[in-house]
């Protein structure tokens, strides 16, 4: 299959899958297979980035200029219990964390409360304590081991179509990671990114549907970039383990690039979503191998993955899935 849908390396840097849901909703705890260890509590908000002996904090005056060149406002925060959490509070306009007030307050008005009011606002932690990915698994983070990022966005997309968002993520990600790290980035449905069969990046996208007519999004992800095997799951790595190319183990321009060809990728499937799913299926490690697939009620199944259909859900031996964890088979 051939596709011209290539959003690039930026210059600048209703739920088929089950990764986008209204908040709130209960589903298992598991672990992401993004790095890090559980770790206490503490107030959170603006302040400095802790240093780290082998990789340096985040420039957050950096990131905010990279930020702007996508669209994007930009908030850079030492600690917080949810990147996405923090997120929906804001979109919701409730008081929350000091360093999101202002977006929270402007958010409802149609800005984020910067000069920057066109696409959205950005929010990354150093180190984040009580987050959860897909299925409701643990997601926390150990400060410079990687990027623990949420966005707020509108999107000029029918709800209808919402569906493909956490994979048109997973894809841009992906991307990323092929053309920045020159590493051969795959997706495992509907939007892991392994590497050689190991674990990279995870996604997790949640509706804000206050107000019912305008719903935002949040989208939230996180990549694993310093962090070493004692500090990952079994099947996870990382770029450094991964031997990437050097220029993608500064994060700051890393996270740069991301946002900008997500930005870019969601225009392009805003406009084209044919184009956008032959693109996906290309990236797709989970097309055309036999699955496990794990279903919520605790049951599996076994079969041939074969397609993902129009609302993305995965196709395996002719019935579609629109939940469930997916296990590659040898």
């Amino acid at each position: 299959m051939s596709s011209t849908f290539d959003p690039g390396p930026a210059e600048h840097p209703e739920d088929p899958a089950s990764s986008l849901r209204p908040r709130g909703q209960d589903q298992r705890r598991r672990d992401t297979g993004l790095g890090g260890q559980q770790a206490g509590t503490r107030a959170h908000g603006l302040g400095p980035v802790a240093e780290d002996s082998r990789r340096g904090p985040l420039d957050a005056a950096r990131l905010v200029v990279l930020a702007r060149a996508a669209g994007l406002g930009a908030t850079v925060v030492e600690e917080i219990d949810s990147t996405n959490a923090a997120l929906v509070r804001a979109g919701r306009g409730e008081a929350g964390e000091p360093a999101l007030r202002e977006l929270a307050r402007a958010w409802r008005l149609g800005g984020d409360g910067t000069e920057v009011a066109d696409r959205g606002h950005v929010l990354v932690a150093e180190r984040q304590t009580a987050g959860r990915g897909r299925l409701d698994r643990a997601w926390v983070s150990r400060p410079g081991a990687g990027l623990t990022v949420s966005l707020l966005l509108r999107l000029p997309v029918p709800p209808a179509r919402l569906g493909w968002l956490p994979l048109v993520v997973g894809m841009a990600l992906a991307s990323t990671v092929r053309s920045v790290a020159g590493l051969p980035a795959t997706l495992k449905w509907p939007n892991d990114v392994l590497v050689d069969g190991a674990k990279l990046a995870g996604v997790l996208v949640e509706l804000v549907p206050i107000p019912p007519a305008d719903p935002s999004v949040v989208i939230g992800f996180g990549l694993n970039v310093h962090a070493e095997r004692d500090e990952l799951p079994e099947r996870s790595t990382s770029l450094r383990l991964c031997d990437a190319d050097p220029r993608a183990l500064d994060r700051t321009a890393l996270l740069g690039s991301i946002l900008g060809t997500l930005v870019t990728s969601l225009d392009a499937w805003a406009a084209d979503p044919e184009r956008a799913r032959d693109a996906y299926l290309e990236l797709c490690g989970t097309i055309g191998r036999q699955v496990r697939v794990e279903l919520p009620d605790g049951t599996a199944e076994l079969g041939t993955a074969t397609d993902v259909d129009s609302t993305g859900r995965l196709v395996v031996d002719g019935r579609a899935y629109s939940a469930g964890d997916i296990i590659h088979l040898r």
